[in-house]
């Protein structure tokens, strides 16, 4: 009978796991994407969390999702909508139905489908599915909880750690459509419950349960789908979220600094996981202080950077407003600190686990004082690991704070990583002290290339030497109230920043003809590249020009910027980019697309809109 079946190729897909925020969808999302991952499929997530911390079981507000999208060749977005959706309960089927493409496959658990439970999801008949006005051909309605009780009889479990093994039978059920291999997940388990290797053994059998179900029952389908990697570069690989991207990215440049890492934080949604992270590292000389607060964090790593160190605070966008004096002593000390702001939505509580992009510009002004300080956007899970070490770097060689933006979407998305190899890394050479100016140093002295003050680490005799927050005499390093002199200082600061060489804003499709030119930045990226290239398929003319670095401005800024006819900036905001950017080139007006929804730009809404900008 299996041989009946077709295995079809498709360049790609799109699932997505939705059930209670206990039901483990964020870890059957996970080893999806891991297993998928591994043989080389391009992947891009999207965790979807509900903001209330446990939300009554069963109930519209505590949904949690997980999507995934894989592809055979390059894929930039978790997609738009869903090709199957897994609706673990009645809850999760009401509200993750219309992220499913109309004619995508339902999977669902019928044992949560009760009157009770279609009570709660407030629906109004037992007829749930004509409710919804689904077809009952594209459902695979399953007693899935009848069916991991059953699998797991014998394995002396509690009935309710048997019920937190029900994501793994969805699972199964997904990796048999999708012909995955199971060793890879079985192998995920192990590890993760290495300590608990009944635990391990028990979820194993409950996927190969939910594998098994679909290929005896075929589940509804006519198909097995099958997605070969066509990109695949040789290499190790990896699903990477872009928070451990970002640990990574950081233990790598002290590292290749040859430098302690220091953390100094305080836990906030959605940066917490880079605090866990590194603290698992000690073995790498990696050093974690979770502190009393967001002050303490910032300014532990202000001394932990006096102290010689690669010195990192993380943090979210209330983090940023309480750090912003802390971040201002490294300023006016010029000391090397990398400021990770994992944006979330605001203002004030806002939305903790939902991604905007709205502390660009606290970031850049949002301190007393003429305080700059460089700024940089990840545009990808993946490229996190990059833009810490470059932020690293960057602090490190140049002797400032460098703020780093990531935000939720990307933090807590994943990407396939491919293993990266340090010695291809540029190395790190912060500008310590030379041995020949002994005795003539003081503590304002510079670097005459880059305009960086030397770095004397504690220890070297000599060199001893004391900071602070008031305004230094430029020559001696004596507090300095000289109207002169602080007008020198701060000019002087403002051209060290001014000078850091960044690399030219990169114009991605019809570069030398385009008829629109889409401007964004961070993690935004993924979702203008696929707009472009739907709107290319079209036999439209449009470019793609995506901010990584924000301050100091690429060079070439204002001629890219000036050249098309037609501009539009699209940002998850109210128009912050498109506001500094007309601050910075003079006559720029572009159109501009905002959304401030807590979620991801949706590709065709895009499209949409740059399709009617064109016949402006």
């Amino acid at each position: 009978m299996a041989d009946s079946l077709n295995i079809q190729e498709l360049e790609q897909v799109v699932v997505r796991f939705s059930g209670d925020s206990g039901d483990g969808m964020q870890l059957a999302g996970n080893i999806f994407s891991t297993v998928s991952a591994t043989v080389g499929n391009s992947i891009s997530t999207f965790p979807d969390y509900p903001a209330d911390i446990r939300a009554p079981q069963g109930s519209l507000t505590g949904v949690s999702g997980f999507q995934v999208h894989i592809g055979a060749g390059k894929v930039y977005t978790p997609g738009d909508q869903c090709d199957v959706l897994v609706a673990m309960n009645a809850a999760a089927f009401k509200t993750q139905l219309r992220y499913a493409k109309p004619n995508a496959t339902i999977i669902i658990d019928t044992d949560s489908f009760t009157q009770k439970d279609l009570d709660k999801a407030e629906f109004k008949t037992a007829d749930y599915i004509a409710e919804m006005g689904v077809d009952p051909d594209r459902v695979i309605a399953c007693p899935l909880t009848t069916m991991v009780k059953d699998a797991l009889a014998d394995s002396g479990m509690d009935v309710k750690s048997i019920l937190k093994c029900r994501n793994m039978f969805a699972l199964g059920l997904v990796c048999w459509l999708f012909s995955r291999d199971l060793d890879v997940a079985f192998n995920f388990l192990r590890e993760k419950f290495a300590k608990k290797p009944a635990i391990a053994e028990a979820n194993i059998k409950v996927i190969q349960a939910g594998y098994d179900y679909g290929h005896n029952t075929h589940s509804s389908a006519n198909n097995v789908y099958r997605i070969e990697s066509k990109t695949k570069v040789p290499g190790r690989y990896m699903d990477i979220t872009g928070n451990k991207a970002t640990a990574y990215g950081f233990i790598a440049a002290a590292e290749k600094a040859g430098l302690q890492l220091y953390l100094g934080s305080y836990p906030i949604t959605p940066a917490t996981d880079v605090l866990h992270e590194l603290s698992k590292h000690k073995s790498l000389g990696v050093k974690t202080v979770q502190c009393e607060d967001e002050i303490s964090g910032a300014a532990s790593a202000v001394g932990a950077s006096f102290a010689g160190a690669l010195a990192v605070t993380s943090t979210s966008g209330p983090g940023i407003c309480l750090k912003s004096e802390a971040m201002n002593l490294a300023v006016i000390m010029e000391l090397p600190l990398v400021v990770l702001d994992v944006q979330r939505g605001g203002p004030a509580t806002g939305l903790p686990t939902k991604s905007e992009q709205t502390d660009l510009l606290q970031v850049l002004f949002g301190r007393n004082g003429e305080s700059p300080m460089p700024v940089m956007a990840a545009l990808s899970p993946t490229d996190c690991f990059d833009a810490a070490y470059e932020a690293s770097k960057m602090a490190l060689e140049h002797m400032t704070p460098v703020v780093l933006l990531t935000d939720a979407f990307i933090a807590n998305g994943s990407g396939a990583f491919k293993l990266p190899k340090l010695e291809e890394y540029p190395a790190i050479n912060p500008p310590y002290v030379p041995e020949e100016l002994r005795g003539q140093w003081t503590p304002y002295m510079r670097d005459a290339e880059t305009g960086s003050r030397y770095w004397a680490v504690p220890g070297r005799e000599g060199f001893e030497h004391i900071l602070g927050g008031l305004e230094k005499d430029n020559k001696t390093g004596a507090i300095s109230t000289n109207p002169e002199n602080h007008d020198l200082m701060t000019r002087l600061r403002a051209e060290k920043v001014a000078r850091i060489p960044v690399p030219d804003l990169e114009v991605e499709g019809d570069a030398d003809n385009a008829d629109l030119l889409i401007v964004g930045f961070g993690s935004t990226y993924g979702h203008l590249h696929a707009a472009m290239d739907e709107l290319r398929a079209e036999g439209k003319r449009v470019a793609l020009a995506q901010f990584r670095y924000l301050n100091p401005l690429p060079a070439n800024t204002a001629e890219v910027l000036k050249k098309y006819p037609k501009v539009v900036v699209a940002e998850q905001n109210m128009g912050q980019l498109a506001a500094y950017l007309r601050m910075k080139v003079d006559g720029f007006v572009p159109a501009q697309f905002n959304q401030v929804k807590g979620q991801p730009f949706v590709v065709s809404e895009l499209t949409s809109y740059f399709a009617q900008s064109l016949q402006k």
